[in-house]
């Protein structure tokens, strides 16, 4: 038929094969000649059965993400899947490695769909801003009801073969050959010589359906989407299959399609899955990798911890190094009752649990790091401390060994110079809870070798983090860019907002929590020692720390948790001691609105973020967007600071940035030569790049 997809006959069954490295993607070119192959076997009376199939890794893993939102090229998905259902003839999906998406949209306009133990099914769209738009959200719920097909489309997650199995998505999990025991079952369909019932007639599971029910649990899903809007065309799709005919059902599914499609939040979510890719793209990423065998790690603390159960989650044994027995024994007691959660909660096998507590190693002798690839110090953030500790590692770490700095802000340049292998070392930077944050900063050193940093890159995909190279400057890109987002916080409480009006201007924007909000959580005590290294003060935060109020930690910080809650709630004393500041400052104070919240914070993030890029420290605007979306909350439905700036004009955020500046005179708000440049041309691209 084409380079794309064969047609082979077994016995009668008819194999049409896809075959579009490296996912079967349902490209054009894939379309044309699938459709027009089995448009010739509906109507050959030699095909007794027709078995779909797909050589490579994997069954199709979804649609061309490339095609979104451009205009499709005939025959489209729909059109494929309506031509699988005027077969007589019994037709089967045969799904190995993942069936997503537009994949299974396509195994559902077969009569069957059959599997090996490992594969996995689902409709992530939802991930990109979109619902399925060939027919998913109207043909899943036919085949697993309402209930269960609304749970799947609104997370996207998809589920193995047997969870598909006992839902009734799949009719056979096979054990050996797949390909020759699927044409073995179509063979055994077409013998019994029925009618065979498409998906979409099959309407029994959506009778019995509770609507007061489904309609609790969609209203709990919108509750949790904050301000997402997919997930809310998700239920509302799914809905219509319960309660509109199917052919209406499926047309009000195209149409909430290309509303997402051509939306802000689609583009958004689509730049970031492609931007995620483009930050593991490095120099140097061709050049023969390291062997990472066994990791070493120093500090068994909260960040130390965490990291170890990182690289045990991924498969890799760990050697956990602490100064004494006390401290170690504790980090390991920490890390089981970790682990012992996630088996509470049902995410975690207590047969995994033991696996994975079986990768760890404790020591308290440095010389038990001599057999690790990778070394990772996590100790306190402090530049003489670190040094001295790569001291000793520098004595027994065997040559080749990969040295990292777990950092949020010291010179990895400077780290690197203490010892006598330089091109070995680098920054890893994990985001607190480190087992459980995605992000992952990788720290390029001067003197960074190209194949070290091509190791660790690939490294985290393999241990599920999403790395994003950046160069070295304080703070990094993160840190640096929080500073610059947080440098009107307090000046914002002693004009006049509270803490909770400016926390409420940023869950209402998308974040998940405000700045003040997110401080009591950290720690306020943290940035209290960060300040003081640095010879800065905050007067209203200094003055909490002073108290002892460092947050939830100790029940009290910008905000009261009383008997131990999590939940924040406003305290008249900090109230009061924002007005006493601002008297002593001769401040007036006067009413501040979201607005004003949001500009005096997102566009000096912005700002930064251009002279990040300017500067080299990020490759790319889309690393930027990656590491704030991934490691800050920024929300994913804006696509990440660069990609929002976009959206709401560069040209208005260096007006109000020259407003503020105006008014205030503070350096935060002069407009980066970047920026401007942005404004101009409209795109990051034109920035110089180092």
């Amino acid at each position: 038929m084409s380079n794309f997809v064969s047609v082979a006959s077994d016995n009668g069954v008819a194999v049409v094969t896809i075959d579009n490295p490296p996912v079967n993607a349902l490209s054009f070119h894939v379309r044309k000649p699938l459709y027009e192959a089995l448009a010739a076997l509906r109507d050959d009376p030699a095909a007794k059965a027709i078995v779909i199939a797909c050589a490579g890794r994997t069954f199709v893993a979804g649609a061309d993400i490339t095609e979104f939102g451009k205009p499709l090229e005939q025959p489209e998905l729909r059109a494929i899947i309506a031509l699988l259902e005027t077969i007589a003839k019994p037709t089967v999906a045969a799904i190995h490695g993942t069936a997503l998406g537009g994949g299974l949209e396509l195994a559902l306009g077969c009569h069957f769909r059959v599997t090996d133990h490992g594969a996995k099914l689902g409709l992530p769209e939802v991930k990109l801003g979109l619902l399925p738009g060939g027919g998913g959200t109207v043909r899943l719920p036919r085949l697993v009801g309402a209930a269960k097909a609304l749970g799947m489309i609104v997370s996207g997650t998809p589920i193995s073969a047997s969870e598909a199995k006992t839902a009734s998505l799949v009719d056979s999990v096979f054990d050996g050959d797949l390909l020759a025991q699927t044409v073995r079952f179509a063979s055994e369909m077409a013998s019994r010589g029925e009618a065979f019932v498409p998906v979409r007639d099959r309407n029994n599971r959506l009778a019995e359906t509770d609507l007061a029910a489904f309609d609790a649990q969609a209203a709990d899903l919108a509750r949790k989407a904050r301000g997402l809007e997919a997930p809310l065309a998700c239920a509302e799709a799914v809905r219509n299959a319960i309660t509109l005919p199917f052919d209406a059902a499926l047309a009000a599914e195209r149409q909430l399609f290309l509303k997402l499609v051509s939306g802000d939040q689609s583009r958004a979510q689509r730049h970031l899955f492609f931007a995620e890719r483009e930050a593991a793209k490095i120099p140097g990423k061709d050049v023969q990798k390291r062997k990472i065998a066994r990791v070493g790690i120093i500090g068994a603390g909260t960040m130390g911890g965490g990291i170890a159960m990182a690289f045990a989650n991924g498969g890799f044994p760990v050697t956990l190094l602490e100064t004494s027995a006390e401290p170690l024994q504790r980090g390991l007691a920490t890390i089981e009752k970790n682990y012992a959660v996630s088996v509470s909660r049902g995410s975690l096998t207590e047969e995994a649990k033991q696996k994975r507590l079986g990768l760890f190693k404790a020591s308290t002798d440095y010389a038990d790091l001599a057999d690790c690839d990778l070394i990772v110090e996590a100790v306190f953030e402090d530049m003489a401390v670190k040094k001295e500790v790569f001291g000793k590692v520098d004595g027994v770490a065997r040559p080749g060994a990969i040295l990292a700095t777990n950092t949020s802000y010291l010179d990895v340049n400077e780290i690197a110079a203490s010892t006598s292998r330089p091109r070995d070392m680098l920054g890893l930077h994990f985001f607190s809870p480190a087992n459980i944050m995605k992000l992952l900063e990788i720290v390029r050193a001067e003197k960074t070798a190209p194949d070290a940093l091509a190791t660790v890159t690939d490294l985290a995909r393999r241990i599920g983090k999403v790395p994003v190279v950046v160069g070295v400057c304080h703070g990094f890109v993160g840190n640096r860019m929080l500073a610059a987002r947080g440098a009107e916080n307090e000046f914002l409480l002693l004009e006049g907002a509270a803490p909770s009006e400016v926390d409420k201007a940023f869950t209402d924007f998308g974040w998940p929590m405000g700045p003040f909000q997110m401080g009591d959580l950290a720690g306020l005590d943290i940035s209290w020692r960060n300040r003081k290294a640095r010879g800065l003060t905050a007067a209203i935060a200094d003055t909490l720390c002073e108290q002892g109020r460092f947050g939830q930690k100790t029940g009290r910080g910008w905000y009261r948790y009383d008997s131990g809650a999590r939940e924040p709630v406003a305290d008249p004393d900090v109230e009061a001691l924002i007005r006493t500041k601002a008297a002593d400052l001769g401040i007036a104070q006067r009413n501040i609105g979201p607005d004003e919240i949001l500009e005096r914070t997102l566009y000096p993030l912005v700002n930064e973020g251009a002279k990040i890029l300017e500067e080299g420290i990020a490759a790319r605007a889309s690393d930027i967007d990656v590491v704030w979306v991934n490691g800050y909350g920024f929300p994913i439905g804006k696509g990440g600071p660069m990609f929002w700036a976009g959206l709401q004009g560069a040209a208005k955020i260096v007006e109000r940035l020259e407003y503020w500046h105006r008014q205030t005179g503070r350096p935060v708000f002069e407009p980066a030569p970047a920026l401007r440049r942005f404004a101009v041309t409209g795109s990051w691209e034109s920035v110089p790049n180092g």
